[in-house]
């Protein structure tokens, strides 16, 4: 049974703070029902939203063309999730900077983008959850303090990293004191009990895997275990899901993007889901049909965009092929091709390690592309020369501008959520 446990809040600040953050309060804490032995009935109309989704997430991974080899939207999906977590809300790095930024990594020359560093380091933290988690027998505690250890570890949160917080913490309202706050999770006493809870729920099958995800993440953003990227994890768990119950074996669809897009549904559904008392009590059946209808809407919205966007990077890669003329099939060239999507910025050496060919065999297709208007030479971290696809990047771009509007069309409604600008070519044109 969920409740809510009254905690009395003690002030340490000394009187240099304003007077509201110095006094203490009466706060309630919320903790949540366990989620492996409970009973959810999904409603008919619900149920069916759920089937269309899971559906529009099997046909973008079996009908996908462009995007199945390479790494352009999960790239771009791990970037924007990782600026939409909590404590680095409204940080914004456009695509072509952090793609500098990989580029430089890949050379071995710092960039010195120490948030481009930090959000690569999201991207990695979210791959190895996606492609080792996922792929593990059971789901446990100590694989998902693995994914917080990787985000954290070399930030000035190091010394959190894969630990569950042994503070209360909350959100919203000051930054001293719960007293004023939209939310305040389990006390840290209950949080090893509830993650155990929600890993035995994720090792099961028994509900559709877009039910399981919505539910799963919801469990985890109300534990909110860690002093920080509780939101960054939470999103990790979503892919987690999607790719172990093998419902997206090759493509992840940006669905916590939309949610932050839809920030204000978002949070709503999430609410809804805190209901107190019973586990089959009406509220609580409420509260979980309204988000994961909420959350189904998401996944369609999510596939929709994705699709858009494998279809402009298909349509990119058949202009190449025109300009280009006869390419000789195994040739460096054709491996390039089909290799740029997923790195628009490179180098000749890393193309090379990419494509498996020699260096020498590389620069001569980089060549032959730049005389095509493929790519374009550019120069990263001050001295290192590179290539850029600046076709795919103003892809990416427009793709995340897409994502951030709540009806998909930034001409119609402006992102709400901080986004790139257009690319200067597509602002003249009106996209």
């Amino acid at each position: 049974m969920s409740k809510v446990v009254r905690r009395r809040w003690q002030s340490s600040l000394d009187s240099g703070r304003a007077r509201r953050d110095r006094r203490g309060c009466e706060y309630e804490a919320y903790v949540p029902d366990l989620l492996a032995d409970r009973r959810f009935r999904i409603d008919g109309d619900v149920a069916a939203d759920v089937a269309d989704a899971e559906a529009a997430i099997r046909r973008l991974n079996s009908a996908a063309t462009a995007l199945v080899d390479t790494e352009a939207l999960a790239r771009l999906l791990l970037r924007a999730e990782s600026v939409a977590s909590s404590h680095i809300e409204g940080l914004v790095i456009g695509g072509r900077r952090l793609l500098r930024a990989e580029a430089a990594r890949e050379m071995d020359a710092g960039s010195g983008d120490v948030t481009a560093e930090e959000v690569l380091r999201n991207i990695e933290a979210m791959s190895w959850a996606v492609e080792g988690l996922a792929a593990s027998r059971t789901i446990t505690v100590k694989g998902l303090l693995e994914v917080h250890r990787r985000l954290l570890t070399g930030t000035r949160l190091d010394d959190h990293a894969g630990r569950v917080r042994d503070d209360q913490n909350w959100i919203g309202g000051s930054s001293f004191n719960p007293c004023s706050a939209a939310f305040v999770p389990p006390p840290p006493e209950h949080i090893d009990t509830l993650l155990a809870d929600l890993c035995a729920f994720v090792d099961d099958d028994a509900l559709p895997a877009v039910v399981q995800a919505a539910v799963a993440h919801a469990q985890f953003e109300t534990i909110h275990p860690f002093v920080d990227g509780n939101g960054r994890t939470g999103r990790a768990l979503i892919h987690v899901i999607l790719r172990r119950r093998g419902l997206a074996p090759r493509m992840l669809p940006p669905i916590s993007l939309v949610l932050a897009t839809w920030s204000r549904s978002y949070i709503e559904g999430l609410t809804a889901t805190r209901y107190r008392g019973r586990s089959d009590s009406s509220a609580a059946h409420e509260g979980l049909n309204e988000w994961v209808a909420r959350f189904a809407a998401a996944c369609r919205r999510a596939v929709d965009d994705a699709t858009a966007f494998e279809a402009r990077v298909a349509d990119i890669e058949r202009k190449w092929h025109v300009a280009l003329g006869r390419v000789r099939a195994k040739s460096a060239v054709e491996l390039l091709l089909g290799a740029l999507p997923g790195a628009p910025i490179v180098s000749v050496g890393t193309a090379a390690e990419l494509i498996g060919r020699s260096f020498q065999a590389t620069n001569e297709a980089m060549r032959r592309l730049e005389a095509a208007g493929v790519v374009h030479p550019i120069t990263v971290a001050r001295r290192n020369r590179a290539y850029e696809a600046k076709a795919i990047v103003d892809a990416f771009t427009a793709l995340e501008r897409q994502l951030a509007s709540p009806t998909g069309d930034t001409r119609a409604a402006r992102p709400q959520r901080p986004a790139p600008a257009r690319a200067a070519h597509l602002r003249t044109a009106g996209a």
